[in-house]
């Protein structure tokens, strides 16, 4: 998430140089605060919402943003037109279910379904995940927020037997639903 020194409240939303601020009450706090961020400060919270250097470019290419659902679709855009290497480069951003990264409460939130999933269920998702790395060269990836570990796995055996093509879309579409409530959690900052 963003460090807490990255925003700075009160600051009028930063135009291009072209253009005047923009400053609006209707505006979330959170989104008002993006906005207003230096170009390298946006950079750096978008690429903690998604690790696609193409994906985030895009989105600060369309700052200031006036809603939340504004950029929700700026960034879905975004996401339909990552190639797969820029897919590639957002899925090395995710660690593999069951092993979120130590010090990340990101990762551990979203994958608080596996948290207290029994050691049983946890050595299925091992393998499992190491099957499916090995099939299709990168993580399993799910938008994990919400679901069980039984959930999870089960998703995993589902899809492991899908074609490289239709996995990759199925990747986008998990990218996308992860980008928007992380988003979310950007825009909702007070």
């Amino acid at each position: 998430m963003l460090p807490a020194a990255a925003f700075t409240i009160g600051t009028p939303v930063q135009h291009k140089a072209t253009e005047a601020p923009v400053t609006s009450t209707s505006t979330p706090p959170g989104l008002a605060r993006f906005n207003a961020l230096e170009e390298s400060a946006a950079h750096a919270a978008l690429h903690e919402v998604c690790a696609s250097t193409a994906w985030v470019r895009r989105l600060l290419a369309h700052r200031p943003y006036a809603g939340p659902e504004e950029l929700y679709a700026a960034s879905d855009a975004a996401m339909a037109e990552l190639t797969t290497a820029d897919l590639e480069e957002a899925m090395a951003g995710h660690p593999p279910i069951g092993r979120p990264r130590p010090g990340d409460p990101t990762s551990s939130r979203e994958q608080a379904g596996m948290a207290g999933a029994p050691e049983e269920l946890k050595a299925e998702m091992l393998e499992l995940n190491l099957a499916y790395q090995e099939k299709f060269g990168h993580v399993f990836l799910i938008c994990a927020t919400g679901r069980t570990g039984e959930q999870m796995r089960d998703a995993l055996k589902e899809r492991i037997g899908n074609a490289p093509e239709q996995e990759r879309e199925i990747v986008r579409t998990e990218l996308g639903k992860i980008n928007r409530i992380r988003l979310a959690r950007l825009v909702e900052q007070d």
